[in-house]
């Protein structure tokens, strides 16, 4: 088809297709989220719009655990802005205390990525509200792994990756939602040529498109997005609550499993099921090898700086038999000090 494909296929209309998908599960309207770019990049954009629609604050309010490129995107995007504006960021269970009115956006990642703890998203959206400043939510660790309603919550902006629990595969595109009642005043600072109002006009002059369509930047890749939807058709037959009951059951057997035969690790996720999300946790400070040795045993998890083992639960392809199993494998690797050689603690570029 080559180039006839953006037509005969609907390549050009994909990203807002695929946004729908997944407005599904992130308690979203129709035609609120747009794919494309990486998530990265869709921090930038509802950063900077979320700060342009409250110019009299300067200040951006975070958390210490936020995943560190969103606060990398917050620093560069301020400096651009002048020395007037400021992030600041405090322990996650101090975030509503720190909410005054110096506060423009207050930017979260509804589950933090080392420990899964959840963040209340509603009671903080409401108290940010109160306060005058809007929200923008990262939503990585969520989407597909625990209920969410943004609609419900009034949230303002939100942002997320696939290629975690939508399985999109490396790399695969970003999401951004835009509330309703703010997609047509939101000026994206990244004004690419499909968010233009009339991308193959060519006009000289940048006129934003009608809502959520003004978020778009470049060309969709399509590839992609591709895998995206084959991921998402699961999603045709299951209910995310289903899910999220099933991720519990499974988390709380590896909690119960790990720490009885395991004293050396500590759980660094919540206790309470529902003050965490689809993953859990433990501490130790030889964290990155017994993770190393886990991996060459067939149980692949995570290491988190500086001593997180993260272990991630997708109840729609894994089940108890293999939670079990991964425990006690854990269990051997800690019994026998099966971590403590030479190869385990040799750092590779990707943790």
């Amino acid at each position: 088809m080559l180039i006839t494909g953006w037509n005969r296929a609907g390549w050009m209309d994909q990203p807002a297709r695929s946004g729908d998908r997944i407005a599904r599960l992130i308690g979203a309207a129709p035609g609120t989220v747009v794919m494309g770019d990486t998530l990265s990049i869709k921090v930038y954009q509802a950063l900077a719009s979320a700060l342009e629609l409250n110019p009299s604050r300067r200040v951006v309010l975070s958390d210490t655990g936020n995943f560190p490129s969103d606060l990398y995107i917050a620093e560069g995007l301020l400096r651009s802005l002048g020395e007037a504006y400021a992030l600041r960021t405090v322990a996650p269970e101090d975030v509503a205390g720190a909410l005054d009115e110096t506060v423009a956006v207050l930017m979260l990642t509804e589950v933090d990525y080392r420990t899964g703890r959840r963040h209340d998203m509603a009671a903080l959206t409401a108290l940010a509200h109160d306060a005058g400043a809007l929200t923008v939510w990262d939503l990585a660790h969520s989407a597909g792994a625990v209920p969410l309603d943004l609609a419900g919550a009034s949230a303002d902006f939100a942002v997320g990756c696939t290629y975690k629990y939508l399985n999109s595969g490396p790399g695969g595109p970003a999401f951004i939602y835009v509330s309703p009642t703010l997609a047509d005043q939101a000026r994206p600072a990244l004004s690419g040529w499909l968010g233009h109002e009339a991308p193959f006009a060519f006009d000289p002059d940048y006129r934003p498109g009608r809502g959520i369509e003004r978020m778009r930047v470049g060309t969709p890749p399509i590839l992609q997005l591709a895998a995206l939807e084959a991921a998402l058709d699961v999603w045709d037959i299951a209910d995310i609550h289903d899910v999220r009951a099933k991720s519990i059951e499974l988390s709380q057997a590896f909690i119960a499993a790990v720490e009885a035969a395991c004293p050396a690790l500590t759980l660094a996720s919540p206790r309470a099921a529902d003050q965490r999300g689809s993953q859990v946790s433990f501490r130790h400070p030889e964290g990155y090898a017994i993770m190393q040795a886990l991996i060459a045993r067939g149980v692949i998890g995570d290491f988190r700086a500086p001593d997180i083992l993260r272990f991630g639960f997708t109840p729609l392809y894994i089940g108890l038999d293999e939670v079990l199993r991964a425990a006690d494998i854990l269990a051997e690797v800690m019994v026998s000090d099966l971590w403590n050689r030479p190869e385990y603690k040799a750092r590779a570029r990707v943790t």
